[in-house]
Formats: C-alpha cells, structure tokens, sequence
C-alpha cells in the first residue's frame, strides 16, 4: 500500500513539476495514440464507463450481502465511494490536459480508477480466482484510453496507484471479517 501511495505522489510531482517523467509520458502517448482498431479501444475505453462497471460491482456487492458478507461487500462499496472522492479534487488541482485537446481535467483518469475499484474489487467480493480477469479488465480500459488518445500513459498509472489504497484497505477489512465468519 505504501508503494502504490509513494509512485502515485512521484507521478503527481512529475506530472505537476513538468518533470522528465512527463516528457517521457507524452513523447510515448503522441507515438501510440491510433494505433489499433479504433472500434476495439473504443471498447476497451468503456469497460470504464460507469455505466459499464458498476453494474459488475453492484452484482458482486449483491452476490456478497446474499452470503452474508456484507462487511466485506460495504467496504468494497466504500472504496468505490472514495474514487469520484479522490479523482476530481484531483482533476481540478493539477488541471493536466489531455493528448489531443486543450480541454484540462485529465490527470488522474477517471475511467481507469472506476475500471481499478469496480472489477477488483468485484473479484475480492466474489472469489479471489477472478482477480486476473479483473486485472485484464483493468489493463485493457487503460489500453483502450490511451489507444484513443483520452488519456496519457501516466494519467492511468496514477490511477491505478491511488485506488490501490482503498481497494488493499477494503481488502485487509474483508480478509479480518472473514478470519472471524465461523465457518459453515
């Protein structure tokens, strides 16, 4: 958790200070921005759509309060509570443009920490097996952002870093609760 907290401050400090990070962040995006079907990073972008994950969250939530664990699926819901908490304070301090606008607001991605904390934690909620899918959904949206030119490289790392935090604190919760659920 204290990595994930120590990258995301170094990237903000980058991105903010236009240090060398952030040079390289953009030299990188300009090369790999439409590369690809459009269609598929189209695709791939949305899996971050709210509209898209929080369903998956809300059914896993769901799937966990029916087991009857719902310490563990309230702390799944609060870490995703923490994403709009955390990301738009965010967005209007370091007021970053994206790739092919002068609109600002793109730092940390929006998209990418909804995709971190919905399937994640889905996964957390539902069964730990899942994790690598969720992982995969997670990486793809970040492919699919960064495809279409929605988003810098480190603008989806940083996201990824700081909904860490609340998705290891909610974690560390559901792995508690568990210890102490009889078994049965």
């Amino acid at each position: 958790m204290t990595l994930c907290a120590v990258v995301f401050a170094v990237i903000t400090w980058q991105v903010v200070a236009n240090g060398p990070l952030r040079s390289l962040d953009e030299r990188v995006e300009l090369r790999i921005v439409g590369h690809g079907s459009r269609r598929l990073a189209d695709l791939l972008a949305d899996l971050g759509n709210m509209s898209v994950a929080l369903p998956v969250l809300a059914a896993a939530i769901a799937y966990a309060v029916w087991r009857g664990r719902r310490r563990q699926a309230l702390a799944v819901a609060l870490a995703m509570a923490c994403v709009p908490a955390l990301v738009a304070p965010l967005k209007a301090l370091v007021d970053r443009a994206g790739p092919l606008t002068d609109a600002s607001g793109y730092y940390p991605s929006g998209h990418s920490a909804t995709a971190t904390v919905a399937y994640c934690g889905a996964a957390m909620l539902v069964s730990a097996r899942l994790m690598p899918v969720a992982v995969l959904l997670t990486v793809a949206t970040g492919i699919g952002l960064l495809l279409r030119g929605y988003h810098w490289p480190l603008d989806v790392l940083a996201s990824w870093c700081l909904c860490a935090v609340p998705l290891l604190i909610s974690s560390m919760d559901t792995r508690r609760s568990s210890s102490r659920t009889p078994p049965g």
